[in-house]
């Protein structure tokens, strides 16, 4: 029989007393309730005199944002920490320790990162990460390299891939990442200024033609494990470090829906730029610099994976000349495809961005919407001709260029 239920803040406390060599036994805990994603709680548990802290996330069995309706297994705690774990060996530094945890209770307690900022306001806010680039690079060539056919044993490597089916999550990935934004979806969330844009992508069939070849590749290609879900809200950063958190979508997919979901994210707070910075020459060197940050996120995961590649590859028909390029334009051909389709979903699915949302101007923010929309698809549209990172970013400067000569 599960013993599971719900935390509260004294069980919290009492868990975080029981860790070994966090707290000592004479401290005072506080303890507050401070999760505000859609799967699950999250205690922040402090020391009342020191700097001492450690945070207990626990999965919910229901999807929050809808409510108990739409129930999920609580099996997606087991695959966050076990997610979080690896990609800790893989990268000590750009991954939260884990400390403890309960698969009955479905909860982690881990590392607090407190001082941290998350990326999606510090980019809002118009800070400047010059180390997130290279940090994010190596993050995803070391943990998709090294849980890949290429860095893996193939025989162990199957037998991981066995303990990260993830159904319940893939299925909502699967659904509001490659299907509701293109029909009418009781799923979907817009305002009824674009809602234009909608009954196009709808209509769209050359466009749907895309995103099924891609949604094909979600669906089969088990290239690595991914962490599923790695947007500018599952990073925490300062101007000095990194850290990626939240794996709970984690399975084996291809490794490029991964790097296209960071991608695709700083674009989209690259066309939000305008709802939050007047000044025309600071906005254009905000947007400029994130455009650079999108190419610098490719270019340092390009040179680490192959770095890898050259150094640590275990299967020798995969030493072939010729096959490591192919390799690499194909999945940079994915990490366009996907980054469209993550912009895509961010304006019409369910779950938005406060990049864009959170623009006070309804005329601003409907401008970034259809930017938005713009860059997306004809990221989805052009995917499999692209050839360089650059191709990626004349893609982008192309639907910024349409957009504003069409408004």
């Amino acid at each position: 029989m599960s013993t599971y239920h719900s935390l509260n803040n004294e069980e919290a406390i009492s868990l975080a007393k029981s860790i070994p060599g966090i707290f000592s036994e004479s401290t005072v805990l506080n303890c507050r309730e401070i999760g505000d994603g859609n799967l699950n709680l999250v205690f922040h548990v402090t020391s009342e005199n020191s700097t001492e802290s450690i945070i207990i996330k626990q999965a919910v069995p229901y999807a929050k944002v809808v409510g108990e309706s739409w129930p999920l297994s609580l099996d997606r705690a087991r695959i966050e920490r076990q997610s979080l774990e690896i990609q800790h060996r893989l990268c000590p530094d750009l991954v939260p320790q884990v400390y403890s945890y309960s698969d009955d209770l479905a909860y982690t307690a881990m590392e607090d990162l407190s001082e941290y900022t998350i990326m999606r306001k510090g980019l809002i806010d118009g800070n400047i990460y010059p180390n997130f680039a290279e940090h994010i690079g190596q993050f995803l060539a070391r943990t998709l390299f090294f849980t890949s056919d290429l860095g893996m044993n193939q025989q162990e490597k199957k037998e991981l891939a066995g303990r990260f089916v993830n159904p319940d999550l893939c299925k909502i990935t699967e659904d509001l990442i490659f299907e509701d934004p293109y029909r009418a979806s009781a799923n979907n969330n817009y305002s009824a200024s674009i809602e234009d844009e909608a009954e196009a992508l709808r209509n769209d069939i050359p466009l749907h033609l895309e995103v099924a070849l891609l949604r094909e590749k979600f669906l089969t290609h088990a290239q690595a494990l991914l962490h599923g879900d790695l947007h500018t809200g599952s990073i925490f950063v300062t101007t000095e470090s990194t850290k990626v958190i939240d794996p709970e979508f984690a399975f084996f997919g291809p490794m490029g829906f991964d790097i296209g979901a960071v991608i695709g994210n700083l674009l989209l707070n690259y066309v939000a730029q305008p709802g939050w910075n007047q000044n025309g020459e600071d906005l254009t060197i905000r947007e400029d610099r994130l455009l650079e940050m999108a190419k610098d996120v490719w270019t340092n995961f390009e040179s680490s994976f192959r770095t890898l590649w050259n150094n640590e590859i275990l299967d020798e028909m995969f030493q072939t000349p010729g096959y490591q390029d192919h390799y690499l334009t194909e999945l940079l051909r994915d990490t366009a495809g996907f980054a469209g389709c993550k912009m895509i979903r961010r304006i019409v699915g369910l779950s938005h961005v406060a990049d864009i949302d959170g623009i006070q101007d309804d005329s601003v923010r409907e401008a970034a919407q259809r930017k938005a929309l713009a860059i997306g698809k004809n990221l989805v549209r052009h995917n499999r001709s692209v050839n360089s990172i650059y191709d990626i970013l004349k893609l982008v400067q192309l639907a910024s260029t349409e957009i504003g000569v069409s408004k």
